[in-house]
């Protein structure tokens, strides 16, 4: 079937609509690149035809590049997969090349024919490089059109020209933050930017586009790269200006991703390379480095995780078949920070919501949180005064629980105690109609537990959000003992409402993404008692690719709450308990008032606006540096194992269910080092026996909680590893 369709008018314009058969969003194919090749040609050749509009049929242009066709290129290579994907990606940036010439005498740049993108909605990826190939780029002003380029969140870099043509268009530093970080922005702040030329009313788009078209000389066709005297804004690498630009974009790069991220490194080499040959080379250096990065396993495995298993999970990959669940409206018990953040994020995704707490003032906070939000969001302008309106007048703060009687679900984030949670769960299923599921927010109770309070425990269930919950994508959700398939449906279509990515575990102490970090945390406090540098600790962990290292991650979530954690855990497991030593650190911080961020006073300290300012240098007191401190590999292999060997033993004990849960989970939960691509991906490029050796040496060195788990050592006495053994049709 035709992707895109071709017509020509009276007036001599060819029309060229993108129109994926079956898909909601456009996303450029193999079969795809081959006919837009031959569309093209065929404006070109044809002398009735004076110029083209290339646009969309759908709401949007195009999501970016179909990742099959990458697949299909290193796969028709054969034994020299990094050849077939260079010479597959040199045929992509032929085509876009030929619509920037268009057919335009190649000595006097006359003579070609005007090629307009005319964008009615969201353009990502290949979506804006071919655009930034045409002639002139007018965007509709469409309210939820986000244009850009976020290939670099994935794991790869613009490949398709876009970084080349950006950086010759805004210069290095103005490309920058569209190119490292990926951003998606309006139509209207793209057009500020310089990156796309106009923004005009929605149903205007096509007749200006015409306009434009119809009205363009020779001139408006050259590209400035492609015009006699170009000089690159900012300066290339050899000008005095760009040279600072570009060592200062160095250490930029090397300070943010600490050289674990290729892509980034990779893009910088592009773009440094290219800016010193002619624009045809810098294509060819730019498609030898993406080509680099795509047959790099750390690009795989972001790929696989940030991409294909999250955009999975977010589609419903796990949700059990029933009739659709969404929610119409929430009910929110406890207006604290947890509470008051879901009452505004389920706001804001268009449900009303009911906000609960003891007292009404209480609850009138909740709601100020939420427009403190918005007001946040104004300010950025991301949201306007008529939305920040609209989203508050969906949220009533109340003491009464007779309100809840209208809600689908409702949603418990009361104080992490279970004789509390117990009264509310009563409280509110005395009033909820038969049909509505209850969640409880705990992040460590047990659900199954928490369930003995329900009259109904087959539509309870656990929802965890992460703090903040406007920010963080990831949402827990737990399955107690009897929880029932329309609870988990309930619960997954009310994440995906809130357009966060959710993960599905069975109940276990702490679940899957506490289970998994707190064994991070303990691991940083037990190398302070042993007198290893704190310095070393933090740096390591971030040299490793974790966001924060494990002290500044205590410091955030407070000490305070620690000690709780560990006093409820020892009083469960008894002698069982394998943690004495992290007490010996955590009970004396708190001991001494050191709880953390919120009292400007951890393990680092605050200045008065809360901001670290440094390490305690009082540590060294109660826990004196060690004379011989150990390899930084060392402490960055105890961090990583110590969180990746916690993922296998909670798929061994059922947990987890699906390994792309704990991937993604793993990356958007906690952080866990994102270039991996989770903990079972990197296993995985360690292999099962390496890794299984090495923990069973590291066990041996620091005790039990490095050894390897009973399936980590099957699988390495098989040969296997968790990609094949546990998803062998995406391994295929």
């Amino acid at each position: 079937m035709a992707e895109f369709h071709y017509s020509a008018d009276a007036d001599g314009i060819a029309t060229i609509a993108w129109d994926l058969p079956g898909r909601s969003m456009n996303v450029l194919t193999f079969e795809g690149i081959a006919e837009l090749d031959g569309l093209i040609d065929r404006a070109l050749a044809d002398d009735g035809v004076k110029g083209v509009i290339l646009t969309s049929a759908k709401a949007d242009f195009a999501g970016g590049m179909d990742l099959n066709a990458l697949a299909r290129m290193k796969a028709e290579a054969g034994d020299d997969p990094a050849r077939g994907l260079f010479e597959g990606i040199m045929r992509l940036h032929g085509l876009l090349r030929k619509i920037e010439r268009a057919g335009m005498d190649p000595k006097t740049l006359k003579g070609g024919k005007p090629i307009v993108a005319a964008l009615p909605g969201t353009a990502a990826g290949i979506g804006l490089e071919l655009p930034l190939a045409c002639h002139r780029i007018i965007a509709a002003d469409a309210p939820k059109a986000k244009i850009g380029l976020p290939e670099i969140k994935v794991g790869i870099f613009p490949g398709a020209g876009g970084t080349t043509r950006l950086v010759r268009k805004l210069g290095a530093m103005g490309a920058a933050p569209f190119l490292l970080e990926g951003r998606m922005q309006s139509p209207a702040k793209m057009k500020a930017a310089g990156v796309i030329d106009e923004v005009v009313p929605a149903g205007n788009l096509i007749a200006r586009a015409r306009e434009w078209v119809l009205s363009a000389t020779d001139a408006d066709l050259v590209k400035p790269w492609d015009a006699k005297g170009y000089k690159m804004p900012g300066g290339t690498p050899y000008h005095p200006a760009g040279f600072m630009t570009f060592v200062g974009a160095s250490a930029m790069v090397m300070g943010r991703t600490m050289g674990v991220y290729p892509a980034a490194k990779a893009l910088l080499s592009a773009v440094y390379e290219g800016a010193q040959v002619p624009f045809d080379t810098a294509l060819r250096i730019e498609a030898r480095w993406f080509t680099h990065v795509l047959r790099d396993p750390s690009s795989g495995a972001m790929i696989k995780s940030l991409f294909l298993d999250k955009e999975a999970l977010e589609k419903g990959a796990n949700r059990p078949g029933v009739a659709d669940m969404r929610v119409r409206g929430l009910g929110v018990l406890g207006a604290g920070m947890m509470g008051a953040g879901i009452a505004h994020v389920a706001a804001l995704a268009g449900i009303e919501v009911v906000l609960i707490d003891a007292a009404q003032e209480a609850a009138e906070k909740g709601k100020a949180h939420a427009e403190a939000l918005l007001d946040k969001a104004m300010k950025r302008g991301k949201v306007t005064p008529e939305k920040k309106a609209e989203v508050l007048a969906r949220i009533t703060p109340t003491t009464d629980y007779a309100a809840l009687a209208g809600c689908d679900l409702v949603v418990e984030a009361a104080f992490e105690d279970p004789k509390v949670k117990a009264e509310v769960t009563a409280r509110a299923e005395a009033v909820l109609g038969p049909e509505a599921v209850f969640a409880t927010n705990t992040s460590t109770l047990p659900i199954t537990d928490l369930a003995r309070a329900s009259a109904r425990p087959e539509r309870f269930i656990g929802i965890h959000f992460f703090s903040p919950v406007d920010r963080m994508l990831l949402v827990e959700i737990i399955r107690g003992d009897r929880t029932g398939p329309d609870a988990v449906a309930k619960a997954l279509d009310f994440v995906r409402q809130l357009r966060k990515t959710p993960i599905v575990v069975n109940d276990a102490r702490f679940f899957y993404a506490n289970r998994c970090i707190i064994p991070y945390l303990n691991e940083g406090l037990r190398m302070v008692a042993e007198g290893v540098a704190p310095a070393l600790i933090e740096n390591a962990a971030k040299m490793v690719g974790m966001p924060v290292g494990p002290l500044q991650l205590v410091d955030e979530t407070s000490i305070d709450l620690g000690v709780r954690i560990a006093t409820a855990t020892r009083a469960a497991m008894g002698d069982a308990y394998p943690d004495a030593a992290v007490d010996a650190v955590l009970f004396p911080m708190a001991e001494a008032g050191r709880l953390g961020r919120k009292a400007g006073a951890g393990f680092y300290d605050y200045d008065a606006a809360g901001r670290r300012t440094g390490l305690w240098s009082g540590l060294s007191g109660p826990w004196p540096l060690a004379v011989d401190q150990p390899d930084p590999v060392e402490v960055q292999e105890r961090l990583l194992y110590v969180q990746a060997l916690e993922a296998v033993r909670a798929l061994e004990a059922g947990v987890l269910t699906d390994i792309r849960e704990g991937n993604v989970g793993a990356i958007l939960g906690w952080g866990f080092a994102p270039w991996s691509g989770g903990p079972f991906a990197w296993l995985d490029r360690i292999g099962a026996a390496a890794a299984a050796g090495r923990a069973a040496e590291l066990a041996a060195l620091n005790g039990p909680r490095f050894a390897p788990p009973a399936l980590l050592v099957e699988m390495a006495s098989r040969g296997e590893s968790f990609e094949r053994r546990f998803n062998p049709a995406r391994a295929a």
